[in-house]
């Protein structure tokens, strides 16, 4: 989605769209969290404005996501949704000599010509809104270390001891508490 400089009054103005899928999840495949994919266009909802040459933009997107859970390996089905709020300077006054970013500085971008793509954006957005560990429950059991078995679904009988029985001397260890 792309927006004429031009276009961007003082006046507020909403806009709702549609970004496709087809980016982020690619960015998904070829990056570090690959446990995620989008299963539809991601809706965003646009609130934009100027003031002087600085563009406003608040927003706020959803997805529907599906994930393969870090524990039990199995696919879920998460919605993700996302605030978001950016500032944009022309890069004619733009400052990049200096690399030290500060939190403000997430919010704030440069842009350059005569339209404003804000794909990129959205995009960016969308990956920050994903949690780094997908879990199909906060209570997931996961899977059994000696069968696989998943343990939300059955017990699986194993015995699993609880220590390794090379740490079993540090037991025999006698810790003196101070008075």
């Amino acid at each position: 989605m792309k927006l004429r400089v031009d276009d961007i009054t003082a006046d507020a103005k909403e806009l709702a769209f549609s970004e496709p899928q087809g980016e982020i999840n690619r960015a998904l495949g070829l990056g570090p969290i690959r446990e995620y994919r989008l299963e539809g266009p991601v809706s965003v909802v646009l609130s934009y404005y100027s003031a002087g040459t600085e563009l406003f933009f608040r927003g706020e997107l959803t997805a529907a996501t599906v994930a393969t859970c870090a524990r039990c390996a199995e696919e879920f089905v998460a919605p993700s949704g996302r605030s978001f709020r950016y500032v944009l300077a022309p890069r004619s006054i733009g400052d990049d000599s200096n690399a030290d970013l500060r939190a403000e500085d997430l919010e704030f971008s440069l842009y350059e010509g005569e339209e404003v793509n804000l794909t990129p954006l959205i995009r960016e957005q969308m990956l920050l809104a994903l949690p780094t560990r997908p879990l199909c429950r906060d209570d997931c059991r996961g899977l059994c270390p000696r069968c696989g078995a998943n343990l939300n679904e059955r017990e699986c009988g194993c015995v699993i001891e609880s220590a390794d029985a090379r740490l079993s001397v540090l037991r025999s260890i006698k810790v003196r508490r101070p008075n």
